[in-house]
């Protein structure tokens, strides 16, 4: 038989144990929400880095010359001009920066998911085509431009480079933020460097749609401009590096568009700015801050699904005739086309939902 103080210690303990039970039970909703604030910062700062940090940026810059700190402008200056075409020979992509753990918060705010269909040879380069674009690409940049979603531990031996506007890599910091994450100017030398001069386990990830297809976006739309692309299929036959088709189901959901008619006003202007800027300037619309019912520039938080799909082996041919460019843009469509009929009932649409291909 238990003493008497023995049995008081005996409940003490069970009343302690109870009660930190009731306290954890009674936080977990605080962690929770304080779970999604952070989501929704880790999204908010890249969304602003990329729409505000490199004009910011630049204009910080100029006003440092003009005060006691002008040496540290006049010693990045310099160093921006030593620099200055590192973007266009492989970049210079940071293990740590692709790693930070705000991407994880970032990832599972959609959340954002890679599947993987097809191994990927090491001992070849590869040109990924990512349809669509979406406002901001979301799931490229979460899944090609960091580790959040395990794209290494899925493809071991691959090392993927997002392209993006060469305009960004001229804008100071910006230019390097891009780079830490294995972003690199879309344009020929930066895409000839790293299929050519840069060993072979190279993916190059280039948004095929570009600025003309954001302008189609709107939540359950599925369109992609693709028909009249064939500059990567062509670059692919130059360089012997195999086409991989890539669509992220939900892209196109994370925010609404005022979507004009062709024709119109407001569409004449943007296609004029497209050709001036280099982008699209869509009027579009997220949720707000604080509150998910308001306007904001916050993303909505619908799931993003991104397929890698089969590879189509490429031969290697220096000046490859209209036929052939052809012949693989047509397997390219197909593959494709075939790519999201498989998986769209798997990624939450409908067996009735078509892709559109303009």
């Amino acid at each position: 038989l238990k003493t008497l103080p023995e049995a008081a210690a005996g409940c003490t303990g069970c009343s302690i144990l109870s009660a930190l039970q009731d306290l954890s039970v009674a936080f977990w909703p605080c962690r929770s929400k304080m779970e999604k604030h952070l989501q929704v910062i880790s999204v908010l700062q890249w969304v602003i880095s990329f729409m505000a940090m490199g004009a910011a940026c630049t204009v910080l810059l100029i006003y440092m010359f003009c005060t006691d700190c002008w040496l540290i402008s006049a010693i990045y200056t310099a160093w921006l001009i030593v620099d200055w075409n590192t973007p266009k020979q492989g970049g210079r992509r940071s293990s740590w920066v692709r790693n930070w753990t705000v991407w994880t918060y970032f990832r599972d705010y959609f959340p954002i998911r890679l599947i993987k269909t097809h191994n990927l040879l090491p001992s070849r380069n590869y040109i990924f085509g990512y349809h669509p674009h979406g406002i901001f690409c979301f799931g490229a940049f979460c899944n090609f431009g960091t580790e959040a979603t395990g794209f290494t531990k899925k493809f071991p031996g691959i090392k993927p480079s997002l392209a993006t506007l060469a305009g960004n890599f001229r804008l100071p910091v910006l230019r390097d933020y891009l780079m830490s994450g294995g972003i690199c100017p879309v344009n020929k030398n930066s895409i000839d460097y790293l299929l050519s001069r840069n060993g072979t386990g190279n993916a190059v990830v280039i948004v095929v749609g570009g600025a003309s297809e954001s302008l189609q976006c709107a939540p359950g739309m599925n369109i992609v401009t693709l028909k009249n692309r064939k500059g990567f299929v062509r670059l692919a036959l130059q360089k012997g590096s195999d086409l991989v088709p890539v669509y992220s189901f939900g892209e196109n959901d994370a925010y609404k568009q005022v979507i004009f008619e062709e024709g119109t006003y407001w569409r004449s202007f943007q296609r004029r700015l497209q050709k001036i800027l280099g982008f699209a300037p869509c009027l579009f619309h997220g949720c707000g801050l604080f509150f998910g019912n308001s306007w904001g520039i916050v993303p909505y938080g619908n799931p993003i699904t991104t397929i890698v799909g089969e590879p189509i082996t490429v031969p290697k041919i220096e000046d490859p005739s209209d036929e052939m460019v052809d012949l693989y843009h047509a397997m390219y469509i197909k593959s494709l086309q075939c790519l999201f009929d498989k998986y769209k009932t798997r990624s939450g649409l409908k067996e009735s939902d078509v892709l559109y291909i303009q």
